[in-house]
């Protein structure tokens, strides 16, 4: 059972993002531009590039291009920072607040259909052992 979990855990995932992506493929945004968009959400917003690099944990490089794309499609701006003139804060537009209520309704509605039959004590459980997991993966670093 144990050999298995790890393999389990990626299937569901993978599974996950794919069904969440082809719910959201009319919006015109990419995995990696949608994930962004929520990570600077839940991070708050008026982090700069370097903080959500961090956060999403990838390369400053590979965040600005993805950055210019979804400021290209007017959902984030950059603006300045005041104490530091080298640095930008990013925010969402009008548009990206917009896309962001869409997105989270259409993602809490396929949670609902991905989670039917299974008990709250049981999501809960799950997700102990998830934080556990994630606990002794810090402990490898």
């Amino acid at each position: 059972m144990r050999d298995q979990f790890p393999f389990a855990v990626a299937r569901v995932t993978r599974r996950w993002r794919k069904l969440l992506d082809d719910r959201l493929k009319d919006l015109g945004v990419t995995q990696a531009r949608w994930t962004t968009m929520v990570y600077l959400q839940q991070g708050g917003e008026g982090l700069t590039q370097r903080e959500l690099a961090s956060l999403m944990a990838i390369e400053n490089p590979t965040l600005v291009r993805l950055l210019d794309s979804l400021e290209q499609q007017n959902l984030i701006e950059r603006r300045p920072c005041p104490n530091d003139r080298r640095a930008r804060r990013l925010h969402l537009t009008d548009n990206g607040r917009a896309f962001m209520d869409d997105l989270t309704e259409r993602a809490a509605k396929l949670r609902e259909e991905m989670l039917d039959g299974i008990s709250d004590e049981d999501i809960g459980s799950a997700i102990t052992v998830f934080h556990k997991i994630m606990e002794n993966a810090e402990k490898q670093k």
